[in-house]
């Protein structure tokens, strides 16, 4: 093995060990918050990532933060957003829709995955199905991939037609124009990763046994598609991209910087306010001298095995 080879195992090799350290930051970001961020956090880093993970938690601590009072505000005011996450499979989506939704209210903002149309649903108005999951007043809705499926991977796989393909660049300006005149805020989300990138990162869900269900046999037809899905992306973007609905592209390749970099400029976009809480006061523990509690019997619980 020459030193180039040797060269360039190590890099794979820390870039391996490198994803692995991001999927075990996931799990540390459920536990973590301000006043044990330090404690829970080495000062040293061996991988060097490019986002300092010190910095990185601090700021989606922020971010979520203020997505907190984004929804008070969203609620308050009866606001209605759509926000619509588009990209390549593996491509990071899911990852930054979990860090929006982390410690949001899910009766305020919800996602909403669609599979693949019934019989009965492809016999509808392309749109139909969508228009269901749209928010009511005081609502957000999270699209992990959205009617864009029609300029995506309907028209790469083939499941539309030349016509049905081409009846929907023509309509969805106007229904992305009914809903803004309806009174959502309509954001755009495309995350671009690179063909390397891409087969890294299904390579790593093809090992990881956590993570095998990520990989659908359509994500692996879509591997070999690359150059078709580009054309694709690009011909959406090209009719798509609007004044008053533009396409935002995410550079997705470095998943911390994508995650801080969506969740800031989201809140940049809308004109949330922080809005002003009651004070929660708990009324006295009522204490009824009458009540005894029954036993539950002991078989009711469940066993303790740790």
């Amino acid at each position: 093995m020459t030193a180039s080879d040797r060269t360039s195992q190590a890099a794979k090799r820390e870039r391996i060990i490198q994803e692995m350290a991001d999927d075990l930051d996931e799990e540390l970001e459920m536990e973590l918050d301000d006043s044990r961020l330090d404690e829970l956090l080495d000062e040293t880093d061996a991988l060097n990532p490019t986002v300092d993970r010190k910095l990185y938690f601090r700021e989606l601590l922020r971010l979520q933060g203020e997505l907190v009072k984004l929804q008070d505000w969203v609620q308050g005011e009866k606001k209605k957003v759509v926000v619509l996450f588009e990209g390549r499979d593996s491509a990071g989506k899911g990852g930054v829709i979990k860090r929006i939704t982390q410690r949001l209210n899910p009766r305020i903002c919800r996602v909403a995955a669609l599979p693949a149309p019934s019989e009965r649903e492809r016999s509808q108005w392309y749109f139909q199905r969508y228009v269901a999951h749209l928010p009511a007043g005081g609502e957000m809705v999270l699209f992990d991939r959205s009617w864009y499926n029609r300029a995506g991977v309907e028209r790469v796989m083939g499941f539309c037609t030349d016509e049905q393909y081409q009846e929907f660049f023509k309509t969805v300006p106007e229904f992305e124009r009914m809903l803004i005149r309806s009174g959502i805020i309509l954001v755009k989300y495309w995350f671009s990763i690179t063909d390397d990138e891409q087969q890294f990162r299904f390579t790593m869900r093809i090992k990881d046994p956590l993570k095998q269900w990520k990989l659908s046999p359509m994500d692996v037809e879509a591997r070999s598609r690359w150059e078709a899905y580009t054309k694709a992306k690009e011909m959406m973007l090209e009719h798509t991209h609007l004044p008053d609905s533009p396409w935002w592209i995410v550079d997705a390749v470095d998943k911390k910087r994508a995650r801080l970099n969506c969740i800031a400029h989201l809140l940049a976009q809308i004109p949330y306010q922080e809005v002003s809480r009651v004070p929660v006061v708990l009324p006295p523990r009522v204490r009824n001298p009458d009540y005894h509690r029954g036993p539950i019997p002991q078989e009711m619980y469940v066993p303790s095995k740790y």
